[in-house]
């Protein structure tokens, strides 16, 4: 019921996920990202707390691959849980337990690794993988919400999406992209344009947080700046 990728940009650093399932409000309890540390996608049947105990293992010092394998081994009921892990060097990791749900898998690319679940076929992970790699002058947000797309135009889930989300840590010790569609009935086509309106503002708001003074106006009535 969920694929995604988790990703880092060789040219930025920035790295981030891109989730979509048919349950709701998937990014809001599957997608974590860390400023200078890493992203790690948690699903199938989805334990919240492995996310920020997979952060912590790699901030430790640990690579995404280590790390992967510490918090698997000592996770409660670990043949559920499908983790994916990249770091900020671009190592990655990807756990798929045994009781994974119907048609699942993992595909590996360059500073990338897509997993899913009740895939309408497994080639569904190939295209996500492809897709990223193939446009690495692009900024990562639009990288993984192409990769989401591409994966829907190969069938995607069993059945149909409703929910989807971005997140994704660059520059600032907080996500800079945190976009989620969490209810409809086109949610990576929504998805894409949240990301629309959002690239042409983000470095404004990033100003705005750590230099207020030289801000840009936030054109809206009252804000004679």
């Amino acid at each position: 019921m969920t694929f995604s990728i988790v990703g880092r940009c060789a040219r930025t650093g920035a790295f981030g996920v891109a989730i979509t399932s048919s349950s709701p409000a998937v990014a809001s309890r599957c997608a974590y990202a860390r400023a200078g540390v890493g992203a790690v996608a948690t699903q199938n049947v989805t334990d919240p707390r492995l996310g920020p105990l997979l952060l912590d293992s790699i901030e430790s010092g640990l690579t995404a691959a280590h790390a992967m394998a510490q918090v698997s081994s000592q996770a409660e009921f670990p043949e559920f849980r499908q983790l994916t892990a990249v770091d900020s060097h671009g190592g990655t990791a990807v756990f798929s337990g045994s009781q994974s749900l119907g048609t699942n898998g993992d595909a590996v690319g360059l500073d990338c690794v897509a997993a899913g679940n009740m895939l309408a076929t497994i080639e569904v992970l190939g295209a996500l993988v492809r897709a990223f790699e193939a446009s690495a002058d692009s900024p990562i947000e639009h990288r993984l919400i192409a990769a989401l797309e591409a994966g829907l135009a190969l069938g995607g889930e069993a059945g149909p999406v409703h929910s989807a989300g971005l997140l994704v840590c660059d520059s600032a010790p907080w996500p800079t992209t945190n976009l989620r569609v969490d209810w409809s009935e086109s949610p990576i086509q929504d998805l894409r344009g949240l990301w629309t309106l959002w690239e042409p503002q983000k470095r404004d708001y990033l100003t705005r947080a750590l230099n207020p003074s030289a801000a840009p106006s936030y054109g809206v009535p009252g804000d004679d700046r």
